[in-house]
């Protein structure tokens, strides 16, 4: 059976679960720990995503992410490569370290983004790693203790976190802690890592009832979410999927698309690609590389390459150029 495509976006809320190959350790030692997250903190600093949550496991990790400028499938192939490289020389071992394919769940942020950091957050305690629900607290390895102010990991954002539970920095980890301590009696949670429409539906029990009444509501795999937001989801992706075909039917390519800014900006392709830094071609090159990454899909680093231009460089002109087109400031995007 074929598998789906990933689903994301910019905003997007993502539930990440990677797992060891073969139910195999990832983790064997603090030290591999910590070079995981020395490596996902650079990353989510560069792509601007932001995390809500985290648990690192033996076998395992979550990770609760909000997309930022580029797809987290970018940010998670540069982290699980480079983290099992390294993790392969350190540990003499050679071979896949992680499953083929870690899952990502696009999750609905009302109501359940709360319940996704209570979920993450208690893994520790339900794999018993740890004695009792206060250790969770002072536990290295778990984004909890980060919320509590007791560990500091400046790319998790728990302020935001916080501001849900009030104003006082005191009562509301007071009272994020109580919530998290209420989850311990509500088990695995299946619901919020099973199927789809369960997940979407609150369980059997649920969907049942919801047929029973002549409520059908769209589940899909990739989604933890109410039916309508599985239909946006699922709406907003197709879009996407039908944008990108139009785009490799007629035979769209990178050389087409310069051509196209050519006539956009009143430039020749000779003098936009040149790397001089005068204001015109500056604004030339920014129109291309976002529509580049845009409508071509072409992910930046390859991009750098085939300008000559550092992949910084490559992001600032991307940015740029999305707010000139956004803006009005050149003519409307091919599709």
């Amino acid at each position: 059976m074929p598998r789906h495509s990933r689903i994301d976006a910019p905003g997007a809320l993502q539930h990440i679960i990677g797992r060891g190959l073969n139910r195999e350790k990832i983790f064997s030692d603090r030290t591999d720990y910590l070079f995981f997250l020395e490596r996902l903190g650079d990353l989510l600093t560069d792509s601007g995503a932001r995390c809500f949550a985290w648990a690192l496991l033996p076998n395992h990790f979550h990770l609760l992410l909000q997309t930022g400028k580029t797809p987290i499938s970018n940010l998670m192939k540069k982290l699980l490569t480079g983290y099992a490289i390294n993790y392969n020389r350190r540990h003499n071992r050679t071979g896949h370290l992680f499953q083929n394919r870690y899952k990502s769940i696009l999750c609905q942020e009302e109501p359940y983004l709360l319940e996704l950091v209570r979920y993450i957050h208690l893994n520790p305690l339900r794999a018993g790693l740890i004695p009792d629900f206060n250790s969770l607290s002072r536990h290295p390895f778990c984004g909890h203790a980060v919320i509590l102010g007791h560990m500091n990991y400046s790319w998790q954002d728990r302020h935001y976190i916080l501001r849900l539970f009030g104003q006082s920095g005191t009562d509301a980890k007071r009272k994020y802690r109580e919530f998290v301590r209420k989850g311990i009696e509500k088990g695995n949670r299946p619901d919020l890592i099973g199927g789809g429409l369960l997940r979407s539906q609150g369980g059997w029990g649920a969907v049942k009832l919801n047929r029973q009444a002549g409520a059908y509501q769209k589940g899909d795999e990739r989604i933890l979410g109410n039916g309508d937001f599985v239909n946006e989801v699922l709406a907003n992706a197709r879009e996407q999927f039908e944008k990108n075909y139009r785009i490799r039917v007629e035979g769209f390519t990178f050389d087409k698309l310069l051509s196209h800014v050519s006539q956009m900006t009143r430039l020749s392709p000779e003098d936009i690609l040149d790397r001089q830094r005068d204001r015109q071609r500056t604004r030339a090159r920014s129109i291309l590389c976002f529509l580049a990454t845009d409508q071509l899909r072409i992910p930046q680093g390859q991009l750098a390459e085939m300008l000559h231009l550092t992949q910084s460089a490559i992001s600032h002109a991307v940015r740029r150029g999305k707010a000139l087109v956004e803006n009005g400031a050149v003519g409307m995007p091919m599709v």
